[in-house]
């Protein structure tokens, strides 16, 4: 079975809120609530996978050393073996927008279990419950 590397972040604005995104129509998993991120692509560090797909998806600018890993999800799919580390980031330059049509909520931590998430994404809530 295929690993694919993910690399998501979990951005933390003032209020302590995290901004979660719901998949587009079109997309697998399309109705489900994400966590910002994307696939690394080949010769890219986890970090710069997210500073591009910040930048892409959402309209801000960050830096690695504003992203600190927090956790990682590793699960089975049918077709393939995911691999996602999680970061927290707390600064970055810009609004957030949603850049690909994808709708964006701020959320407290305890509120992250009503919305419904891809199954890896499902045992990073209490951790992000118990740190942030």
């Amino acid at each position: 079975m295929k690993t694919v590397l993910v690399s998501a972040v979990a951005l933390v604005d003032k209020d302590s809120r995290i901004l979660i995104a719901k998949r587009p129509n079109g997309k697998s998993m399309a109705g489900l609530w994400e966590f910002p991120g994307g696939k690394v692509e080949l010769g890219e560090t986890p970090e710069q996978a997210l500073v591009r797909e910040l930048s892409e998806e959402l309209g801000i600018k960050t830096w690695n050393s504003c992203l600190a890993p927090l956790t990682f999800a590793s699960h089975a799919y049918e077709r393939f073996h995911l691999l996602m580390p999680l970061f927290v980031c707390r600064k970055w330059d810009g609004i957030v927008q949603p850049k690909e049509k994808q709708e964006l909520k701020w959320v407290y931590s305890k509120e992250l279990k009503s919305y419904p998430m891809p199954p890896a994404d499902i045992p990073l809530i209490p951790i992000l419950r118990e740190w942030i």
